[in-house]
């Protein structure tokens, strides 16, 4: 029996993992690369638009260097990310040529999503590329990115993406088949998740492959919870699997089908829990912890027991309880210099207001 997805798929985002570019030669994965953009322009053929969100720049930058060991240093990262971007889209350009179709890379920081009027534009330029009949290649912009504005993995971005133009799938290509069961004693995939627990969270593991990637099933996992929240359905699968992205859209049962959640996040919501990067946090006292808990509340400088970071007003931060669990997370309506110049504390306005706060158990 065929999947039924929740929706036709009309806007698709997959995201290649590095195992799926490249060799452990550090190599581009020629032959596997000519099907996937086959692929993509099959599924164009159909209507259907596609954004490819690919690794692939590092790893393709050492081959080409001749570097056997990923340098931990930021600078000789992106230098090696440079060099290997050249590689990853010359590439693409000669396949999909070959196709008679068209591709662009398109480079992106947090920087973004983390801010909406970038963050606006970015889906702008999604759309008029599509427009076009242009296929999107999306990847971090390593050459730039800081510890700050850093993704931290290609999963992430693809999730945030897919959010970012209202996809109505995200394929995660890797070297798995799926969500192993580690527990049924054998190599079972799970064939499909509604909510992915602390139980199942604790099935997945980082990478071993440290040249080769940098995330592991766990980021994977990560998200996904981004992409659900967004009712975006996801699954995850083999980038060897014949076919493998017709056969998806299709339906067929490969890979493991995580379901997106009932009640989508709005769009703003969405954007405070996983596309703002938080600038700061405050800590909060037991009362206010229960009263946002509770539901329906702003969070009142009076509940605020101390904060840090680096914020103005209108950045999000993580609400956390004295026990250092975060709680929540909202747009602030303090800078930092204004809390700490802060006397009385009752009868201020409040810190974060209700329709800008998330509950981080979602």
């Amino acid at each position: 029996m065929l999947r039924k997805f929740p929706r036709k798929i009309k806007r698709v985002v997959v995201k290649l993992g590095s195992s799926v570019i490249a060799t452990y030669q550090m190599k581009p994965r020629v032959a596997q690369l000519r099907s996937l953009v086959e692929q993509v322009t099959a599924v164009r053929s159909k209507g259907i638009d596609v954004v490819l969100v690919s690794s692939g720049a590092i790893v393709l930058g050492m081959g080409e260097l001749s570097k056997k060991f990923r340098p931990g240093d930021l600078a000789s990262l992106q230098a090696i990310s440079a060099v290997g971007q050249t590689i990853l889209m010359r590439k693409y350009n000669q396949l999909f040529k070959s196709c008679k179709a068209k591709c662009a890379q398109l480079l992106l920081t947090w920087d973004d999503f983390d801010n909406r009027v970038r963050y606006n534009n970015a889906r702008n330029t999604f759309n008029a590329m599509f427009d076009m009949g242009i296929v999107p290649v999306v990847n971090e912009n390593d050459t730039i990115s800081t510890d700050e504005i850093k993704f931290g993995d290609n999963d992430k971005l693809s999730a945030l993406v897919a959010s970012l133009i209202g996809a109505d799938l995200l394929l995660i290509l890797s070297d798995v088949e799926g969500l192993y069961d580690l527990n049924s004693g054998q190599k079972r995939v799970f064939d499909e998740i509604k909510e992915i627990t602390r139980e199942i969270e604790g099935i997945a593991g980082g990478t071993t492959k440290k040249q080769m990637s940098k995330g592991g099933m766990s980021a994977k996992l990560a998200a996904v919870k981004i992409a659900s929240h967004a009712k975006i359905p996801c699954v995850i699968a083999h980038g060897e699997s014949e076919d493998v992205l017709l056969r998806v859209i299709k339906g067929e049962r490969i890979g493991t089908l995580f379901v997106e959640k009932e009640d989508k996040l709005l769009a703003r919501k969405h954007w405070i829990s996983f596309g703002a990067k938080p600038k700061g946090e405050l800590i909060v006292d037991d009362g206010a912890r229960k009263a946002l808990l509770k539901g329906g509340n702003s969070l009142l400088l009076v509940g605020v027991h101390k904060w840090q970071g680096h914020f103005k007003k209108g950045d999000v931060v993580v609400v956390k309880d004295m026990e250092k669990h975060e709680i929540a997370r909202g747009i602030i309506n303090y800078a930092i210099t204004d809390l700490n110049e802060t006397g009385e504390k009752k009868g201020r306005e409040e810190v974060i207001h209700v329709d800008d706060l998330v509950l981080s158990e979602r």
